[in-house]
């Protein structure tokens, strides 16, 4: 059973690792792009999903330290499943695949995939056997009392990060779904102005003059609905725009067209 102190250096723990995870990731997409780009999920500097990831191999993989064989065998186990799980407990919360590895060989679900595990392996042994000495050493030396407060408030900053943060996401879908019904209705009126121009054109000679009297009748119509269209591709919030520049591979399970007309209109 965990005893509060444990408990305390756990949650002291997920805050550093996923404050580290967010500048690892703002690095290396920094070095690839050349440009500061926010990787998080959130609007702060954490990944929790790092947070998790690390805490839980330091918490529950520790015991197996003198044997690094095995150390690493668990920590591609864990760590594969930490990230599958997450992967898709957010598609299915948000309808959204925020990372995908179905390009690489040996994926599950484009969730995980062997390559990024076996390095991911490698870096648990790293942050086990070097990282973390140091990282506890600074915590012990924190006034337990000056910890507790950093923890009261990075959990309430998280939390409210993660309340602002879902509450776009959930505003953003209903963006899409706005963008389908209005272009679904786009098609069903080009759709029935083309089969009653063929309808008159077929029954009498002045079809012409009658199938332009339907195009005037529907032509507002059209109108009006394209200026919504493009109305609801405009003007995008900044967490939404930050959120597909840190994911360019987000895919939206029910509005994939519409997403990536946004991801062209919206792109820097």
């Amino acid at each position: 059973m965990l005893s509060s102190m444990s408990i305390y250096f756990i949650l002291l723990y997920f805050f550093v690792y996923g404050f580290l995870g967010w500048c690892t990731e703002v690095g290396f997409t920094a070095f690839k792009t050349h440009r500061f780009v926010n990787r998080g999920f959130l609007n702060g500097p954490i990944c929790p999903i790092y947070g998790v990831g690390v805490t839980a191999v330091i918490t529950v993989l520790t015991p197996y330290k003198s044997d690094i064989i095995v150390l690493y065998i668990l920590s591609v186990v864990l760590v594969t499943i930490l990230e599958g799980l997450t992967g898709w407990a957010m598609d299915k919360i948000f309808h959204n695949k925020w990372w995908d590895y179905s390009d690489m060989p040996l994926n599950i679900g484009g969730y995980v995939c062997l390559l990024f595990s076996i390095v991911w392996g490698f870096a648990c042994l790293f942050i086990i056997y070097f990282i973390q000495p140091l990282v506890h050493d600074v915590l012990a030396f924190i006034p337990t009392i000056v910890g507790i407060v950093l923890i009261v408030i990075l959990g309430i900053t998280l939390i409210a990060d993660l309340y602002v943060t879902a509450s776009t996401i959930f505003k953003f879908n209903r963006r899409l779904a706005a963008m389908e019904k209005i272009a679904a209705e786009m098609h069903e009126i080009s759709d029935q102005i083309g089969q009653e121009i063929f309808e008159k054109t077929i029954r009498a000679l002045d079809a012409r003059e009658r199938s332009q009297e339907i195009n005037e009748e529907l032509r507002s119509r059209i109108a009006s609905l394209h200026a919504r269209y493009h109305e609801s591709t405009d003007k995008p919030g900044r967490i939404s725009r930050r959120l597909m520049n840190a994911f360019p591979k987000m895919e939206s399970r029910q509005y994939k067209e519409s997403l990536e007309v946004l991801k062209k209109r919206w792109k820097r």
